[in-house]
């Protein structure tokens, strides 16, 4: 079987040679597509693959079309809103996440920015403390299983609301289990964002959600860009001053939040997952993946039904 890597932000060369490793001694071939500029250049490449892994990069209905002999789809990484499920569905292609390979990383950037917020972004102003302060973590996932363990080392009050997962399953990991999403902004000083972006939330988080939240609230965006309604939550931060947004996924509106001094921070580019080992891991689990699927049928992680 042919598998192609095709990603435009290529992996770390340790990822590759892992990747390379895992698939050739499966007895199948590695195609590498890197640094392309081209959507066409992704479409002339899938046309002949067996097996496709991507990052953040486009399996739209077109490349999927492209594609003949595809027979699955890995995004190495946790969200999969870059691939379309029902495109591929249509065309019989299992599309799969590799979830967990990078919860770490994440959960470790949700510290850093949160230091860096209550810190005042170190502008040599006195700031306050994470220490004994209550953090809302939204879905408990593994994302947000690794902050709640981070958070324990700040000595933070932790909660969490997740509609699919059970108040037992959040409380066997030591964490309060919010009764509600609004019961969880209206409890929290800090609230972590970890939901996907589907249907249902994106936009949810808006005015009303957010400005449920206690005086001098932070709220830290490390999920997905869409989630936010920018233009309410923009109107909420200038009618209540006392909030501050952080996040590493630059909104559309950053010029607007910029002017928010000192209540906003953005990174350049999503660097939740951007670290060494989150990347290896993330690219090898994808080539195990595949040849757990062309070996045995196995599609443990699809996503697409």
């Amino acid at each position: 079987m042919k598998v192609l890597v095709a990603t435009e932000k290529p992996f770390a060369a340790a990822a590759v040679e892992g990747i390379k490793k895992e698939i050739k001694a499966a007895g199948h071939e590695v195609v590498l597509l890197e640094k392309y500029t081209e959507k066409q250049q992704l479409l002339d490449a899938v046309k002949d693959a067996d097996a496709m892994i991507i990052r953040s990069d486009k399996a739209d209905a077109e490349v999927l079309e492209a594609g003949k002999k595809l027979k699955i789809v890995v995004r190495a990484g946790a969200g999969f809103d870059n691939i379309d499920l029902a495109a591929a569905t249509a065309h019989n292609i299992v599309a799969e996440n590799t979830p967990g390979q990078n919860s770490n990383a994440v959960a470790e950037v949700v510290f850093g920015l949160l230091v860096y917020a209550v810190r005042n972004f170190y502008n040599g102003k006195s700031g306050t403390e994470l220490m004994g302060k209550k953090l809302g973590i939204l879905a408990f996932g593994n994302v947000g299983r690794n902050v709640a363990r981070v958070a324990n080392g700040f000595g933070l009050e932790v909660y969490a609301y997740d509609a699919f997962v059970s108040k037992e399953g959040i409380e066997s990991a030591g964490v309060k289990a919010a009764a509600s999403q609004n019961e969880l902004f209206q409890t929290c000083d800090i609230i972590s964002l970890h939901i996907p972006a589907t249907a249902e939330t994106k936009q949810s988080i808006n005015y009303e959600v957010v400005n449920q939240m206690k005086k001098g609230a932070i709220l830290i965006n490390t999920a997905r860009k869409e989630i936010i309604n920018e233009p309410e939550l923009l109107k909420l931060m200038a009618d209540r001053e006392d909030i501050k947004f952080i996040t590493d996924i630059m909104p559309d509106a950053n010029a607007d939040f910029a002017k928010l001094e000192g209540r906003y921070f953005s990174t350049p580019k999503k660097m939740g997952a951007q670290t060494a080992e989150a990347n290896i891991n993330a690219g090898i689990a994808a080539a195990k993946q595949i040849n757990a699927f062309f070996k045995d049928g196995c599609t443990k992680f699809q996503v697409n039904k």
